[in-house]
């Protein structure tokens, strides 16, 4: 009964052997592939392969340049030009994709949440402590997504509650579409808006010269790199390589998408190339910043903005606007769906992106919740909006410190993982990435007392 079990979920996947045995449905649903009984080219199907294999590695990584992250990104290019900063976010790469990666492989392995295994091995106490984190922290996020998204609405001379308003209804669009499949197409088509970054570091007209020193020669000494306020963003590149939500996104995000341990190698691949955009994306944001050296101190998104329009025009302005919106929006929906599940979870609930809204309304409700809250405060009067979103990014990866010691500890147990647990050197650098986050989140309390 088992193996006539584990049969089905294996034809239910659209990675694994199904693949490779009966080719990919174009369209990218999910579910058994169909055998193609066309005559289709080579080229076609390997773009239908390579399709099929972006999903949640790919939107939880892009997710993760959020437009807070971006307006961090793009306010240290501003604030230190081209330097040590960009072969600094492809340093860290390798942070976000093993974390992921242990999410990932936690979830196939045992098609279980995160959040159940948690409490069923460190208790409750435990798992409730991640899950308020985790709420906190995608509040704080959220906020920074409005904060991006309605900067550039408001160009369009819209009063800034309209623009609020119009964010928060744009984002709750994506409940309108039935199933994971579909809420995935929505969002990895949204991130292909990232491009409007490349566009605008173009148009800078950066020195080439100096993005390849960057990479080649290092930085001047320990003031190069705490003189200036310089902590405050190093710390700020650390703290984005990961997020609470990442975590409970990626895990649930693929039991919706019904992977299973037969999965796992083309799961990484996923992952891989979202860990290869992230910091593309990341990098290209700092390039950009880095026209607006000496423009002055930027309190919000809509003075970066502005700045832009100033140095290169209103179409630049504008695609940097576009930019931060389409961050904004994809972020806001995977920040929230990674609320809804955590909590819907903790109290027994349905939960899952393939439910409609009336089949799960504590689910969707919790979606909701967290969007007018995120969209409320971001009303407040003379919020330093963009300094927020640095400080955000530092204090969420600090407070996750437990979650990745955690997560290293369920990834490892034999007991749950079987032939799948870590091995030593994925196992050791889990560990390494667990003290790096703890001595970050020590540094900025230090710094701040």
């Amino acid at each position: 009964m088992e193996a006539g079990n584990e049969t089905v979920l294996r034809k239910m996947s659209v990675f694994g052997e199904v693949l490779y045995n009966e080719g990919v449905d174009a369209a990218g649903s999910r579910g058994p592939a169909r055998k193609k009984t066309g005559s289709g080219t080579g080229v076609r199907k390997a773009a239908a392969l390579f399709l099929s294999l972006l999903g949640p590695g790919v939107i939880s990584m892009l997710a993760n340049n959020d437009a807070g992250g971006m307006i961090s990104y793009t306010m240290t290019g501003a604030t230190f030009g081209i330097n040590f900063f960009i072969p600094l976010l492809f340093v860290f790469a390798p942070v976000s994709y093993i974390i992921q990666e242990f999410s990932m492989r936690l979830s196939a392995v045992t098609r279980r949440e995160y959040r159940e295994l948690v409490c069923e091995r460190f208790g409750r106490g435990w798992s409730y402590s991640s899950m308020t984190v985790l709420v906190i922290s995608n509040i704080m996020y959220t906020v920074a997504e409005f904060a991006g998204m309605t900067a550039g609405l408001t160009l369009l001379g819209l009063p800034m509650w309209l623009a609020d308003l119009i964010s928060l209804l744009l984002i709750a669009s994506v409940t309108l579409f039935v199933g994971y499949s579909g809420k995935e197409r929505l969002t990895l088509f949204v991130g292909t808006v990232n491009v409007a970054f490349i566009i605008v570091a173009v148009m800078t007209r950066p020195d080439i010269t100096r993005i390849t020193r960057a990479f080649t020669a290092l930085p001047g000494g320990a003031a190069g790199l705490l003189g200036g306020g310089a902590l405050v963003f190093i710390l700020a590149t650390l703290g984005n390589t990961i997020a609470p939500f990442m975590l409970y996104f990626q895990n649930n995000a693929a039991i919706d998408k019904e992977l299973t341990a037969s999965d796992i190698k083309n799961g990484r691949l996923d992952l891989k190339i979202g860990s290869a955009l992230q910091p593309l994306f990341a990098a290209v944001a700092v390039i950009c910043g880095a026209a607006l050296v000496n423009d002055g101190a930027a309190e919000n998104a809509l003075d970066i903005i502005n700045a832009f329009t100033r140095h290169i025009g209103p179409l630049g302005g504008g695609l940097f606007a576009l930019g931060l919106f389409n961050c904004g929006w994809l972020a806001a929906i995977t920040i929230t769906f990674s609320t809804s599940y955590a909590v819907a979870g903790a109290f027994g609930c349905a939960r899952s992106q393939n439910c409609k809204i009336k089949e799960a309304l504590q689910f969707y409700g919790v979606f909701f919740g967290n969007l007018l809250i995120g969209a409320a405060v971001m009303l407040i009067p003379h919020l330093p909006l963009a300094m927020m979103a640095v400080f955000t990014h530092i204090i969420c990866a600090g407070i996750m410190v437990p979650d990745i010691i955690i997560l290293v500890k369920l990834t490892s147990d034999k007991r749950i993982m079987g032939a799948f647990a870590n091995s030593g050197p994925r196992r050791a650098f889990g560990w390494a990435v667990a003290v790096a986050f703890a001595l970050m989140a020590a540094v900025m309390i230090i710094a701040l007392a």
